[in-house]
């Protein structure tokens, strides 16, 4: 089977991705089982005078550091392709994947959660936070 890649961004113009690894499982509330795409599961910061990240979800809080992978991956999307050819043979032996991102770095949270007595409320100034979702296909 033949597959072809291709970026579209440029070799040095392709967004940066992290992977978070955390020990242990996230399991979602059996409401949200069957919803899991784009579904929030917590804020990811970094305090900016520090090298760690805190990961927080729900009232657990996890503190990790950047680690450089030792190989990089990509982040690839899966193009389909309508010719009449694909239409009629369901077994091609041809696709394309297009680079959507280059994954550098992981950020590694390997300690226990430390449990939050209320919600945290981060202030803009001290830290830079992300929304982390859920990515399923």
């Amino acid at each position: 089977m033949q597959i072809q890649v291709k970026c579209s961004c440029g070799e040095e113009k392709c967004p940066e991705w992290a992977i978070l690894e955390l020990q242990g499982v996230v399991e979602a509330q059996p409401s949200f089982k069957d919803h899991l795409q784009n579904l929030q599961i917590g804020s990811l910061c970094r305090p900016t005078s520090q090298e760690t990240y805190t990961f927080t979800v729900g009232y657990h809080e996890l503190t990790g550091t950047k680690v450089p992978l030792k190989k990089p991956m990509l982040v690839l999307k899966k193009i389909k392709l309508d010719t009449e050819e694909e239409k009629d043979n369901i077994s091609s032996s041809m696709g394309e994947l297009d680079v959507i991102g280059v994954i550098r770095q992981r950020i590694l949270f390997k300690t226990r959660p430390k449990a939050l007595i209320s919600k945290p409320q981060p202030t803009g100034k001290e830290k830079a936070c992300a929304a982390v979702s859920s990515m399923s296909n």
